[in-house]
């Protein structure tokens, strides 16, 4: 039986980055509003597509990450799975953006997470049911294969993405990179995983507790002809890996790993 793992208010915590300028450009994936990060040889021999969370395919920090795997010499592209519904980028307020914040919260913020959680966020996830954004994954990363000159293809998928990304390494794409995934179910997702997966998670994530967590790498170790592995971020909260506190040295570094960790994973699991 599988075990969902849902969402919460700190599904729209964290930090709007504004330190740089996107140096990508917009154009379609078919019918899909898309943002493409180019590496400097203009290779597509080794392309991701970003599964982004909820606040969509134009979030600066979505878009400077995507540069940021552009420079390690991937292909990008973050296309609008969220069909132009994302959740309004004010929501994006310090709920949830560092542990030190979230230790200290009191009932007046626990009130606030609460109303958020029900006004906005669960008519949100309402809309953008798996039957809804399956099948817009799945035509996206179909889209890209038939670009010319594509070779290898990976998944990266942060949050509501995240799930999707573990969806895709079922055999669609090559290899698949989730961090901090949100909605799971467990084990079910990852029961019919075969092609190579890595996650990402914090060790203070609200939806992934170490329990969920384990039982994860249970049933992903079991899988000896498949690569994978899962990499906990020690007191970093859901979200860390895009939408983390810059100001924070630890913080900053979590992000700075777990970027590092799906650039190393993908030039392995795509070479």
């Amino acid at each position: 039986m599988s075990t969902g793992v849902g969402m919460s208010s700190c599904c729209l915590s964290g930090a709007l980055h504004n330190h740089a300028t996107p140096k990508g450009r917009e154009t379609k994936l078919g019918d899909l509003p898309c943002y493409i990060a180019e590496p400097e040889s203009k290779s597509k021999s080794q392309s991701l597509i970003f599964l982004t969370d909820i606040f969509g395919y134009d979030l600066p920090n979505t878009r400077l990450l995507a540069d940021e795997y552009a420079k390690a010499g991937f292909y990008v592209y973050v296309p609008d799975i969220l069909s132009g519904d994302p959740l309004p980028i004010d929501l994006l307020q310090n709920i949830e953006p560092r542990l030190a914040d979230k230790e200290q919260a009191g009932i007046v913020d626990t009130v606030k997470n609460t109303a958020i959680t029900t006004t906005r966020l669960y008519p949100w996830v309402a809309r953008h049911t798996e039957a809804v954004t399956l099948p817009i994954v799945q035509q996206a990363v179909e889209e890209v294969r038939k670009i010319p000159g594509t070779g290898k293809l990976g998944a990266v998928g942060f949050c509501f993405g995240g799930r999707y990304a573990i969806l895709m390494a079922h055999g669609k794409v090559d290899a698949a990179y989730a961090c901090h995934p949100s909605l799971v179910a467990v084990p079910g997702d990852f029961d019919a995983v075969t092609k190579p997966l890595s996650i990402a998670v914090g060790t203070k994530d609200s939806l992934l507790d170490d329990a969920s967590n384990d039982k994860i790498k249970e049933v992903l170790d079991k899988k000896t002809d498949v690569k994978t592995e899962v990499v906990k971020y020690q007191d970093q909260v859901h979200g860390f890996s895009l939408r983390g506190d810059w100001s924070s040295d630890k913080d900053k570094k979590a992000m700075d790993d777990a970027l590092q960790q799906g650039v190393n994973w993908f030039k392995t699991s795509l070479a």
